[in-house]
């Protein structure tokens, strides 16, 4: 009987002819025997940009001299996007698009001399989401798999929702309870919102007074009131405030268990974020305006954070992404993915996230998941009953439709060629 071992005679025997293949049949299961075999040269032979005219993002497309194709996507200057696509192309031509550290790191180091940041980082982070869909593109298995497998059986998920992403043209002001209970119906019970906005924008975050403040958690007693606790609620800030103003809003919240609020102050200064962690007892979670490990690595060190957001679009892609999220997790921090744009990083942050151990929750928005991204591609992953599941199709599983090139939604523009 076979006991799938192999002795040092047949190993020697195999190793003598050069039969690596039937070494890898007799010792490997069939994803690692796909890999070995997998060993011929690949390289990147042809770079495209895609613009869109309504979806907001752009796409990276790696051609590949073995008819692969890899996806990957950012947002949410196009024209910035693509000229810096432009400018990284010759670091990516002729490359093998499976040594992705090593792509990663001469991209980053090109950007970074002349001060990271803007679509420098964003396009890094598209190329890299790109390569990953490659190489589990060649090896038959979705990406989540190549970062470790699962993690995580499914994903909790909470709902964005402002004005401008609305469910069946509800608003915040009018149908609070309305919009509380249709998400609890489809099986989300927990929401993002902005209660902050319009007072924010009106003083530049510098003051709130004490009618702004009661008057700003109107919306968060309707939701207790409608819900009680079977509602989370997570409150985003957009970086707009001074420290004070932070402090006053935090303090104002406690009393209604909030799940976390989010980018109350602007990134850059961790030893401010910290007084926030330390005075208020609401989670401090931010935030998807840092990129790189480096920029968390001063919020971990200053204990400046409570739960990590990132978004894959701009932190440097699933590589960035799942190193962060393991150097958080060094603190017992747990990640909570930023998300609000198309497919391709949807599908990226799924993969990533089921392969975190330090996972907490992920943003999602109905109106993307149920009427957006079903144009853009096919089988779009939907959360059921508050979880969503990754694919387990190749690569990122992104299928897309081909008509949203013949309609004139989808623009390919060629980049470089060799």
């Amino acid at each position: 009987m076979n006991s799938g071992k192999i002795n040092r005679r047949e190993f020697l025997g195999s190793a003598g002819t050069g039969s690596l293949a039937a070494l890898a049949t007799a010792m490997f299961p069939a994803e690692i025997r796909s890999a070995i075999n997998n060993t011929e040269p690949m390289k990147i032979t042809k770079i495209e940009g895609v613009r869109f005219k309504k979806g907001g993002f752009t796409w990276v497309r790696l051609h590949t001299n073995n008819g692969i194709v890899g996806v990957g996507e950012t947002y949410p200057r196009t024209e910035s996007e693509i000229g810096a696509l432009k400018d990284a192309s010759r670091l990516l031509l002729g490359k093998d698009p499976r040594d992705i550290e090593r792509i990663w790191r001469d991209m980053y180091a090109r950007a970074s001399f002349n001060v990271t940041g803007g679509a420098e980082m964003r396009i890094i982070s598209a190329v890299n989401m790109a390569l990953w869909d490659i190489l589990g593109k060649s090896l038959g298995i979705p990406v989540y798999r190549l970062l470790g497998g699962k993690a995580q059986q499914k994903l909790r998920v909470y709902n964005t929702y402002t004005d401008y992403w609305r469910i069946n043209n509800m608003t915040m002001d009018q149908d609070t309870e309305k919009i509380t209970r249709f998400l609890l119906d489809h099986g989300i019970p927990a929401i993002k919102i902005y209660p902050y906005e319009v007072v924010g924008r009106k003083t530049g975050g510098t003051y709130i007074s004490p009618v702004d403040i009661d008057n700003c958690l109107d919306w968060v007693k309707r939701i207790r009131d409608t819900a009680g606790k079977q509602m989370e609620i997570c409150i985003d800030t957009m970086c707009r405030w001074n420290l004070p103003c932070a402090m006053k809003i935090a303090h104002s919240l406690e009393p209604y268990d909030i799940m976390f609020i989010e980018d109350m102050l602007l990134p850059d200064n961790a030893q401010s974020y910290s007084v926030m962690c330390r005075e208020t007892s609401i989670p401090v979670c931010h935030s998807e305006r840092l990129a790189t490990r480096y920029g968390f690595r001063e919020m971990f060190e200053a204990k400046a954070i409570d739960i990590v957001m990132y978004d894959l679009g701009w932190v440097g892609g699933i590589s960035e992404a799942k190193k962060i999220s393991d150097m958080a997790d060094t603190y017992y921090i747990p990640t909570a993915p930023h998300m609000c744009i198309g497919p391709a990083q949807w599908l990226s942050i799924i993969h990533t996230a089921t392969a975190l151990t330090n996972f907490f929750i992920m943003e999602s928005g109905w109106h993307f998941w149920h009427e957006t991204y079903p144009y853009y591609m096919k089988d779009v992953p939907g959360p059921v009953d508050g979880f969503i599941t990754a694919p387990e199709k190749p690569g990122l599983g992104l299928e897309v439709r081909p008509e949203i090139f013949d309609d004139g939604e989808a623009v390919i523009v060629p980049i470089a060629e060799i």
